[in-house]
């Protein structure tokens, strides 16, 4: 979504959120059963991989090969850096997207021309562009997952 007033541009985007080979999301109900309707928790789950790793061999089947724990701690960095315990932590992603886009920033020709500023928030990314003209852009991140 986007909308546009005056000197000021803003766009929300949502950010669909994929598990790594060999893991799914899975979207706890409330207590009533139903799908909450927001901040939910999302548990990372271990799926087999045991039809991949025998057809092509790319994959360790982590769920069943539970011995091999030095591969199974380096099957994927970034669920232990982006989830507490094994559920998904929005306030971690959101910190790694805000480096991630902060370091990115200072390699295009653009960051000459424009002041990034990211904005406080611990559910979601906000940025703040300005321009020379004055020209703001407000654009907002936010991350969901199917189910």
């Amino acid at each position: 979504a986007w909308d546009i007033h005056e000197n000021n541009i803003s766009y929300c985007l949502f950010v669909v959120l994929q598990p790594p080979p060999g893991h799914s999301f899975s979207v706890e109900m409330d207590t009533a059963g139903q799908l909450p309707a927001r901040s939910s928790s999302v548990h990372v789950v271990l799926e087999c991989m045991c039809s991949r790793e025998q057809l092509l061999g790319d994959v360790l089947c982590l769920l069943h090969h539970p011995d091999d724990k030095l591969l199974r701690d380096q099957s994927s960095p970034l669920l232990h850096n982006l989830c507490t315990d094994s559920y998904l932590d929005v306030e971690k992603i959101t910190s790694w997207v805000q480096a991630l886009v902060r370091s990115a920033w200072l390699l295009l020709p653009q960051s000459l021309h424009c002041q990034l500023t990211v904005l406080p928030s611990s559910r979601s990314c906000s940025f703040q562009l300005t321009s020379s003209s004055r020209m703001n852009i407000h654009a907002e991140m936010v991350f969901v997952v199917e189910q």
